[in-house]
């Protein structure tokens, strides 16, 4: 379970998450892409959302989260391709985390997103 206060990559958290035209926002999980150290020395998190909506075929960017009950999601999950930061104090509760494989299928993500 990660910390509420040196939360790092890979934690899984709920989280009021902003629709993309930012007209409002939604309560959901998240995963954290950024470092412990960022984590520590920033008053911000750098997250990407979870969703339950599985699409037959992952698109782009997109990870299937095998471990979903180890990450501490409800139900069967995917992480969108959807990159935001928030105020640490905007995080709701820590859920989990999630495993190995998962963590490194997240890491090839976001080579292919970012570059």
């Amino acid at each position: 379970m990660p910390s509420m206060t040196g939360f790092e990559f890979a934690d899984v958290v709920l989280v009021s998450f902003p629709f993309t035209d930012q007209v409002g926002s939604k309560q959901r999980p998240a995963v954290i892409i950024n470092s412990k150290a960022y984590s520590q020395d920033k008053s911000d998190i750098i997250l990407m959302a979870i969703t339950s909506q599985i699409r037959a075929k992952a698109t782009f960017g997109e990870v299937i989260i095998e471990n979903w009950k180890i990450a501490g999601l409800l139900k069967a999950s995917v992480i969108k391709p959807v990159i935001f930061t928030v105020e640490k104090n905007l995080i709701r509760k820590a859920l989990g985390r999630l495993n190995e494989d998962d963590s490194q299928r997240l890491r090839q993500a976001l080579e292919l997103i970012i570059g």
